[in-house]
């Protein structure tokens, strides 16, 4: 059983979301959450939130492997620096804790969970409670790292059936 930590990094809100996979690739969730990282006034106390908040979860749930939703280009130039802070203040605390990091750009996540790659969030939140069998709505961080865990989870078992690492499963080059 491998279990994999999923995370959409945010400037404001970081969602969380934990999968066990086992031998055969079917994904039992976990737990999901969101990290509400406002209320501190400023950003770098933010970042420290999301290190702290992102150390402790690691700590309590031992998640084997992380993944963690590319930079996407934002319109903002100062939201794109900051959503690059939060992303590399996630990074910092999975590689403390000595975790392999393997990072997907949405339209990766898309596509691994809808089969396309420009699906609507409602679509990828509907699959990610179809695949783990959860009932209600989900909190919209909380489901997208939940389908970040899946990418992932569907990369790793490819890349186990074809013999190659996770990156070369992945790539279409």
């Amino acid at each position: 059983m491998t279990r994999i930590l999923g995370i959409d990094p945010g400037s404001q809100r970081t969602g969380v979301g934990i999968i066990d996979v086992d031998d055969t690739g079917r994904a039992t969730h976990v737990f999901n959450g969101a990290l509400v990282l406002l209320g501190e006034g400023e950003f770098p106390l933010r970042l420290k939130r999301l290190l702290v908040g992102l150390t402790a979860l690691i700590e309590e749930w031992r998640p084997h492997e992380v993944a963690i939703e590319r930079v996407f280009l934002a319109r903002n130039p100062d939201s794109a620096l900051k959503l690059g802070q939060a992303r590399g203040a996630a990074i910092s605390a999975v590689v403390l804790r000595d975790l392999p990091v393997h990072e997907y750009a949405a339209t990766e996540v898309k596509l691994a969970l809808v089969g396309k790659g420009g699906a609507e969030k409602a679509q990828i939140q509907h699959m990610v409670g179809l695949m783990l069998n959860l009932h209600g709505k989900l909190q919209a961080d909380a489901a997208d790292a939940l389908a970040i865990a899946i990418t992932h989870a569907h990369v790793r078992a490819t890349a186990r059936r074809l013999g190659v690492g996770t990156q070369l499963a992945w790539s279409r080059k």
